[in-house]
């Protein structure tokens, strides 16, 4: 998904006639017939999404239930205790003469794992049906038992319509997510309700922290002595409301149950899985069910309410944001690929990663890093809703530095002993703590980023109100790029690091200094802090003004900027420096010319990029990054291609697959050959 920023940027300039929007996103609903074993089709809202196989539930494939808010903490190690976690302190590093203390290597292995493990985002549960014999009896019945499958997705209200037949009976499913909370609505249409031979179950799963990586599917099923479920009846105004208590270790999720009349009853003491039977002998049978962090009594709302509120939700989506169309007069054969990708992916952005936190990079679709999201990734995945002016999307998340600046400020000024400012987590979670480890320590690009944030919701909305609110922020983060910077008396220049980790996080961070991407950055940042104030009519830091003006020159070899300074004249040829995230594009492309860029230089360094480096080791991000440089430097078709790579490709739902594409009977299905393992299942 992280194609849409490159793609708005590179299609900004379009005309200005009105677009008759809805032939445009319909054409590009996903058709399926027959589950695709890797990506599921969704419904959600930001916070709260549902994935299904070809039945519209989940019944063949345990796709996930996932959410912004539903985390929990495993058990402490063996023999350890809450004093032992909070007494952990990580090792300190010389920094030009100032001791810091970074979170690792903290001499309790066992103790940091936990804490790089925990919390970890959970699977709220499975929702699938149930296939009867004539006289009750369950049926063991499979995917290849269903004939007749035909599955279609309507972007426009956000609809997942499920068909197909057993046993001679034709089988329709609507699924549907609320937006207002976190619910799914479910109808069923079939003979089969009337003669009691087709129900519905719900299953819960264990999840812990112990899988760094959780895809296709997330959580276990195969441990039910682990977890607890208990199913009551909480009583509202009118009705008895079933519900489900799910309690793993300190914490317990609820399952509420509404819609027809139906009962729920466990099918055995020893799984967590529960049938639920209509009662009512009718052809169609409709199910709400919410997942919850508390328990309530609000009843919840029926099928076509749910269903009504979200199908308006997604008209006023598609109408009301940004919207670009590139298949109207266009004869490029590329056209409709390129306009699949940005339906598809503005879907799966507003499902997946618009929450009240940042996503993490797999979205809500299964699991990466814990479930814990990356604040360096935030900006590819959440600057797109400021161009395509999506404001309520982003102004869900983005709050995250105002909730997070008291802790980013312990942690430079207290933990780190610098002098000023706030220093923003890399890997973290809603509380905002750190993961210990190493790149997550010494990372700094995201340090940037609040700043560019703010500026485009300035440019937006130029008013006082929005000065004030990101004045802290601005100003805290601008204190502590001056303070991380620091003069070299030998040189008359500030410079950055070490230590530090680079965007590609693949150099020694005590050997890095002057990384050019980073250098860039630190100037964009600190004029756009000084501009801040200037509207505000304050006085610029003295600091500030003297680091940006001062600030080493970007590291050039050969006549080509390099990645760091110093860094072996050779690097060209060196895979070990050519391997990963292409920053050197992001001079020019990424980021604006800034002071210290010559804008032939990059261009001639992007060029160089293009040939050395290893780009079957690029992922997500990068693509964009190198087609936005691409354009930048006036290579408008180059761009193209690289969206359009071969290695960056996306299935019939819009979800990375790799280097492979087949289609079958007309639907395109993707096989995972080349899977990023840090960004599994990523957006």
């Amino acid at each position: 998904m992280d194609t849409l920023f490159g793609i708005l940027l590179l299609l900004a300039c379009i005309g200005a006639s009105p677009i008759d929007r809805r032939p445009v996103v319909e054409r590009f609903n996903p058709v399926r017939t027959f589950s695709n074993p890797t990506t599921p089709l969704q419904v959600g809202n930001g916070n709260f999404a549902f994935g299904s196989d070809i039945t519209g539930l989940q019944t063949f494939l345990p796709f996930a239930t996932m959410s912004s808010w539903g985390w929990k903490n495993d058990s402490l190690p063996p023999g350890k205790t809450v004093e032992d976690v909070e007494n952990y302190r990580g090792v300190s590093w010389d920094n030009h003469g100032r001791l810091v203390q970074y979170d690792f290597n903290g001499g309790d292995p066992d103790i940091e794992q936990w804490l790089i493990s925990n919390p970890n985002r959970v699977n709220l549960g499975r929702i699938g049906l149930v296939f009867r014999t004539p006289d009750g009896r369950n049926v063991n019945t499979s995917e290849e038992d269903l004939t007749d499958k035909r599955q279609e997705l309507d972007l426009w209200s956000g609809t997942l319509t499920s068909a197909f037949t057993w046993e001679g009976e034709r089988v329709i499913v609507t699924t549907i997510a609320s937006q207002e909370s976190d619910n799914v609505g479910i109808r069923v249409e079939s003979s089969l309700l009337r003669t009691g031979r087709l129900n519905l179950f719900v299953d819960f799963p264990w999840n812990d922290g112990k899988a760094k990586f959780s895809a296709p599917f997330v959580g276990r099923w195969d441990v039910p002595a682990n977890h607890t479920t208990e199913l009551s009846t909480r009583s509202n105004l009118d009705e008895d409301q079933p519900v489900i208590r799910h309690t793993m270790g300190a914490s317990t999720f609820f399952t509420s149950f509404g819609g027809d009349t139906f009962e729920i009853t466990r099918d055995s003491e020893s799984t967590h899985r529960y049938t639920v039977k209509p009662l009512e002998p009718a052809a169609s049978f409709t199910l709400t069910v919410a997942f919850r962090p508390v328990e309530s009594s609000t009843p919840l709302p029926s099928f076509p309410e749910t269903h009504k509120v979200a199908s308006a939700t997604w008209n006023e989506f598609w109408r009301n944001g940004g919207f670009v169309d590139v298949l109207t007069g266009s004869t490029d054969p590329r056209a409709a690929e390129l306009q699949r990708r940005i339906i598809l992916s503005r879907y799966l952005l507003r499902v997946n990663e618009a929450g009240d936190t940042p996503p993490q990079e797999s979205g809500l679709v299964n699991n990466g890093w814990y479930g814990k999201f990356h604040m360096e990734m935030y900006f590819w995945h959440s600057a797109h809703w400021a161009l395509w002016n999506d404001w309520d999307l982003l102004r869900r998340s983005s709050d995250v530095y105002s909730r997070f600046l008291p802790s980013s400020i312990r942690r430079a000024q207290v933990q780190q002993n610098w002098d000023a400012g706030a220093r923003w987590p890399k890997m973290t979670d809603p509380s905002g703590r750190s993961a210990p480890g190493q790149i997550n320590n010494l990372l700094i690009w995201q340090q940037v980023h609040p700043i560019v944030f703010a500026e485009y919701e300035y440019r937006a909305f130029p008013t006082r109100e929005i000065l004030e609110k990101w004045k802290n922020i601005v100003k805290e983060t601008a204190n502590w790029m001056a303070e991380f910077a620091w003069f070299n008396e030998s040189t008359g220049v500030y410079d950055i690091g070490p230590p530090m980790y680079v965007v590609s996080e693949d150099t020694s961070p005590n050997a890095t200094r002057n990384a050019a991407f980073e250098l860039a950055y630190w100037d964009l940042g600190l004029g756009l802090a000084s501009s801040w104030l200037d509207r505000l009519g304050e006085e610029v830091p003295a600091s500030w003004t003297s680091v940006k003006e001062n600030l080493a020159a970007l590291p050039m070899e050969n006549g080509l900027y390099s990645v760091y300074d110093g860094i072996e004249g050779n690097f060209w040829n060196d895979p070990a420096f050519t391997n990963d995230h292409p920053a050197l594009v992001g001079l020019h492309g990424w980021l604006p010319q800034t002071k210290n860029l010559d804008v032939k230089v990059a261009a001639t360094t992007a060029e160089e990029v293009w040939s050395h480096w290893n780009i079957s080791n690029c992922w997500g991000w990068d693509f964009p990054m190198l087609a936005m440089s691409a354009a930048r430097n006036g290579q408008t078709n180059k761009a193209v291609e690289w969206l359009l790579h071969p290695l960056f490709q996306f299935d019939d739902a819009g979800m990375p697959i790799g280097g492979l594409f087949w289609q079958e009977d007309g639907m395109g299905v993707g096989v995972k050959t080349r899977q990023d393992s840090r960004e599994t299942g990523g957006m």
